[in-house]
């Protein structure tokens, strides 16, 4: 009786051990659909990629519907989490979120943490400021404060590309703006569609521009878990799809068409993988 007690209770162990490990090897596609939810962390704070509609106070925006599309392409619903560029790695590698869509450039430093999807937005850094400032160039940023948001590859490049600035890091890029809007800074730095947003979004737009050429480039991509090639085809996937089938062009265009409030042309081409 009590060697097969001892037996049974092994063996017991061993299956719950099994099952413990199969749950924990299990891949993201498999944990989203079991839990029937794609928990994406999207900017709260970024027109037009990831804002708060202030008619419905939801979250709305660019990178939403693309995240949008992945979560139908699983065939479940779509939960958003906000992050911040300081946050959004860590909530990805602490698996708080299974991806983030939150207007972050592709790096090779990156990688170190995080897996990357393919460039699914391209853009580049420029710095906004205020139409009478005397500024049109980063060479006339030397010796002034510029605002930037913490933990974005904005703080690095403008270092480098004006090292006799004095950069100033805000939580996010509304904090930077409004910094600028009182004469705290003397610029605003990041990528140029972020930069179009503030300005558009700002009570007298006109008095501000987005000024000199290009810092540096700025591919985005999602960021997704290291080590799930199962997963980070199906994103990639589902990027080519959207692109092939004319729905990204129709979800560019309603956040940056010619009718929108941030028109910028489409100038750029996803880099198509043949099936």
């Amino acid at each position: 009786m009590g060697s097969n007690w001892k037996k049974t209770c092994v063996l017991a162990l061993v299956l719950m051990l099994g099952v413990f490990m199969a749950s924990a090897n299990a891949g993201n596609i498999e944990k989203i659909k079991q839990r029937g939810a794609l928990i994406a962390g999207v900017k709260d704070a970024v027109v037009p990629f990831g804002f708060v509609d202030p008619d419905t106070n939801q979250l709305v925006g660019f990178d939403v519907d693309i995240c949008r599309a992945i979560a139908q392409k699983l065939g479940v619903e779509l939960k958003l989490k906000p992050v911040t560029s300081a946050t959004r790695i860590p909530m990805l590698t602490q698996g708080s979120i299974d991806l983030a869509a939150a207007t972050m450039t592709h790096k090779f430093a990156r990688e170190d943490s995080i897996d990357f999807s393919i460039t699914y937005f391209m853009d580049g850094q420029k710095i906004l400021v205020k139409k009478d400032s005397g500024i049109t160039s980063v060479a006339d940023l030397a010796g002034k404060k510029v605002g930037t948001a913490k933990g974005s590859t904005s703080e690095k490049n403008i270092k480098q590309a004006q090292p006799k600035c004095k950069v100033l890091s805000f939580e996010g890029y509304p904090q930077a703006f409004l910094a600028l809007r009182q004469g705290k800074v003397a610029a605003v730095t990041t990528d140029s569609t972020i930069l179009l947003g503030l300005k558009n979004s700002a009570p007298n737009p006109e008095d501000y521009v987005i000024a000199g050429d290009f810092i540096s480039p700025e591919p985005y991509g999602l960021g997704l878990p290291e080590n799930d090639s199962d997963f980070r085809d199906l994103v990639n996937r589902t990027l080519v799809d959207l692109w092939n089938s004319g729905e990204y062009q129709k979800i560019y265009n309603k956040w940056f068409g010619p009718d929108s409030k941030y028109y910028l042309p489409l100038n750029w081409k996803m880099e198509i993988w043949p099936y």
